[in-house]
């Protein structure tokens, strides 16, 4: 009898749930925040998500003009990024979902705030509890470009 096979199998299975932490993680609606501008942007684990409203995240992304400027500026930076396809718009928000080389899923939503031309956003992967900095990383790229979008 050939025990190789179902040894690879068994090791291979081990060493992907150890590395996803056995467990799904999915966007919360619900937030932990005090700002009511921001509500429903929090991140349930910091370990596999970044935003522009908790102290250890990142700075939000500003923009001058109207929300359709600030609007089309983020359509154009996401554009700037083969693996992002747009799933909702409005005129306010905007949400995204990025897929990694690998296949794993993480989903950005944008959320226009005009009195401070601001937007805010929460970047947080679908599955697993760590990301390994992939969305911080994701986003701090994502911030330079939309800061070079904006000076055009």
């Amino acid at each position: 009898m050939n025990l190789t096979r179902p040894l690879i199998l068994t090791s291979a299975a081990a060493i992907a749930m150890a590395l996803t932490g056995c467990v799904a993680i999915t966007s919360s609606s619900s937030s932990s925040s005090s700002k009511p501008a921001v509500a429903g942007l929090g991140c349930t684990l910091t370990s596999n998500c970044v935003n522009s409203v908790d102290s250890n995240g990142l700075p939000p992304l500003r923009y001058t003009g109207t929300n359709a400027q600030g609007l089309a500026a983020l359509q154009a930076t996401l554009a700037s990024f083969p693996e992002a396809q747009v799933v909702r718009t409005s005129d306010l928000a905007l949400e995204a979902v990025f897929t990694t080389s690998v296949g794993f899923k993480d989903e950005v939503e944008f959320r226009i705030h005009p009195q401070g031309q601001r937007i805010d956003f929460r970047s947080q992967s679908t599955f697993g509890l760590y990301d390994f900095g992939k969305n911080r990383s994701r986003m701090q790229a994502f911030a330079t470009r939309f800061a070079q979008q904006t000076a055009k």
